[in-house]
This record gives C-alpha cells, structure tokens and sequence, in this order.
C-alpha cells in the first residue's frame, strides 16, 4: 500500500488574527468616509471650513454668552435698551426659558394642579418603553394598558370633574402637553384607521372602495388648517341649536383624520408591495379574507413602509403647531406668544425661545427616527446574511 507525505495537512485551526491596521480602526474610516476621492476629500475641506467658522460663533452665542438666571429682561438687554448687559453683548437669554418653563410645557394649566399632566406622563413613559423594548414579556397585556387603560385615565386625569379632581378646561391647556395629547391620540387612531382605509380602496365591493377613495382623496387634497379651520368654525354652524363639542375634541379630530387619510396611502403601498404568491398561498390554505391579511399580507407591508409610517408620524407631530388657527397652543403657539410680554422684550428672548422649541421637536423626531431605523433592522429578516 503506497504511503503519503501527510506532513502538509493543516492538523488544527489557526486562532483568529486582528484585521490589518489600514482596512480597520479611526484612520481606515477617514479613508473611507472622507477622503475616498478627490472630490470628497475637496467636499471634506469645505464642510471642515464651515464647521470651524459656524461652531465657534454658536457656542460662544448658546453657552459662554449666555444669560442662564433671571427675573425680567433687564438681564437679558444691553445697557442702552436698559438692562445689564454691555453694549455690543449678544447671547442666549435662557433665563428667559427658565422663567417660562412651566408655561412651554402645560400653558395655562393650573399650576397646583400640574402633578395631573405630570403623573399622566409617568404613566405614558412606564407603558410605553416596555412596548418599545422587544424582550419584555407581556407585550398584549402592555398594549391593552398603553391604548386602552391609559386613554381613560389621561382623560380623567387631565380634565378632573371626577373623584374630587378639579374641572380644567381644554382652553387652559397649551404647551408640550397639548403638542404630546394630539400627537399621541393621532398616532394611536391615524395607524389602524389608515389601515382600514388601505384595504377598503383596494377592496373588491364597489361601495366601501368608492367610500374610501372619496375620504381619502378629498381630505388629501385641502390644507390641515382648513380643516381645522372647519372643525373649529364651521362645523358648529351645521349642528342643532345648543349641541356643540369642545375645541380641543374637534381638533383632535380633525388632526387624526388628516393623518388616516396620508397613512392609507402609505399602506396602500405596502399592500401593493406584496407579490401575487402571498395571497395565492394564503388562499390554498384556506384562509378567510381577514385571516389572510392579519396573519400573512399586512405583516409584510408594514414591514415594507415602516419609514412611510414613521415620517407621516413625525409630520403629524410637527403639524400640530397648525392649531393655533383655532386659538390653541402648542409648544410653538406658547413660545410665541410669551414674545409679547414687555416684561421679557428682548432682542435675544425671541431667538432663544424659538431654538428651546425647535431642540425639543427635533429631540421627539430624532427619537421616532432612530427608533423606527432600529425597528428596520430588527425587522430585515429577508436580507440577513
């Protein structure tokens, strides 16, 4: 029997070796990301120029400037416009925010009763985060609680009549609270309401599919605020003598609906999504109609347009500051309005309160962005390597 030189075979695994230095670390993204070519090295420079000219000047206006404590707006005014501060001075007036915090975030809400939005907003984070997280347990019990539960809490919380709470009427309210309460219940209706719609335009009865293509073209087709505009002033003129709903509640309404209408759109894109394969399959299986789009079609288109979904939220979100056609105020509406006190008019006051805003809606869309970016990939289970 003829022997072989066996001394080449490899008899055990070599460990794993680091990556070379220039394929990884710092230096190897540098390369990558910002001086790959001529141009990007070129595009690199010029974005450097400008941050280095930009950044400086906006920290030394946001936090070295900056005025943090006050009382009035002599802090935050130069000597000549009577206050303070030197001639020349320009910064941040946050002293101004600081005095106006309780206002920015519950408007007129009484201030012995703002532990109500407050604990409201304990509730809503504490029911919202484990729903967020996908290894907390329970999931069904939490959603019943977020969507079910809490409405009805929030409701008798936030406007009190009962229990010996203090009645507080929607035209006090004004802030984030308002901004969060229309985002929240739009949200909560906008997605299963655009959902129904979706599938009754794609719908094979004429009726429900001429019903809905009806709905949803002509609330896509007019402004937010003219139907807020309507909701607030002209649907009145169209009920009984006496018969009337209060503004917030109309508001709310209209708002959801706005959204419902955009959101069947983006659904309706999903479903379009779906190859023919789906149904058929579903159909040799047996299933019902409500069946097939529970358990196999609808998972599936909205997984497609989870971005779709998440910018008609962060739209919603953002055009709440619209109410303030119908004399409500949100953050923006509140921010605003505080500009007209002579007691904090200042040439800084405006631009400080504008920026606080404008952190606080990105703060909201950043998050909605990124979660629904993680939710992307969680979800990409077609793509996996």
């Amino acid at each position: 029997m003829q022997e072989h030189d066996m001394s080449w075979v490899r008899t055990e695994m070599v460990l794993a070796q680091p990556a070379p230095a220039g394929v990884s670390g710092l230096g190897a993204w540098v390369r990558k990301n910002l001086i790959a070519s001529t141009g990007d090295t070129i595009l690199t420079i010029v974005g450097v120029a400008l941050v280095a000219m930009i950044l400086p000047q906006v920290i030394n206006w946001a936090f070295i400037n900056a005025q943090w404590t006050g009382t009035d707006r002599t802090f935050c005014a130069t000597v000549g416009q009577g206050g303070i501060q030197p001639d020349g001075w320009s910064g941040a007036c946050w002293a101004f925010v600081n005095a106006k915090f309780g206002q920015f975030m519950f408007g007129r809400y009484p201030i012995e009763e703002r532990w109500r939005p407050i604990l409201v907003a304990i509730l809503t984070v504490v029911l919202l985060v484990p729903l967020l997280i996908p290894r907390v347990p329970r999931k069904g019990l939490n959603a019943i609680l977020l969507f079910l539960v809490l409405p009805v809490v929030a409701f008798i919380l936030l406007v009190g009549g009962v229990f010996g709470l203090p009645h507080v009427e929607t035209s006090l309210w004004g802030g984030l609270l308002v901004t969060l309460s229309l985002s929240f219940v739009g949200i909560a209706v906008s997605l299963p309401l655009g959902i129904l719609l979706a599938m009754g335009r794609r719908s094979k009865m004429p009726i429900v599919k001429t019903l809905c293509v009806i709905f949803i073209e002509t609330v896509r087709g007019i402004p937010l605020i003219t139907v807020l505009f309507f909701a607030s002033v002209m649907l009145p003129l169209f009920l009984p003598a006496g018969v009337t709903f209060d503004k917030f509640l109309r508001a709310l309404i209209g708002v959801s609906l706005f959204a419902a209408a955009y959101m069947a759109e983006v659904v309706r894109g999903g479903l379009q999504a779906i190859p023919k394969g789906q149904y058929e399959g579903a159909d040799s299986l047996g299933l019902g109609y409500w069946q097939k789009m529970v358990l196999i079609v609808m998972p599936q288109a909205l997984k497609l347009v989870i971005p779709g979904i998440v910018n008609t939220f962060i739209g919603m979100f953002k055009d709440t500051s619209l109410v303030s056609i119908i004399s409500m105020f949100d953050l923006l509406g509140v921010v605003k309005q505080n500009f007209s006190y002579a007691n904090w008019a200042t040439a800084q006051t405006a631009r400080s309160g504008l920026i606080f805003a404008a952190f606080v809606f990105w703060l909201f869309c950043f998050g909605m962005s990124r979660y629904s970016m993680y939710t992307e990939r969680r979800l990409d289970t077609g793509h996996k390597r």
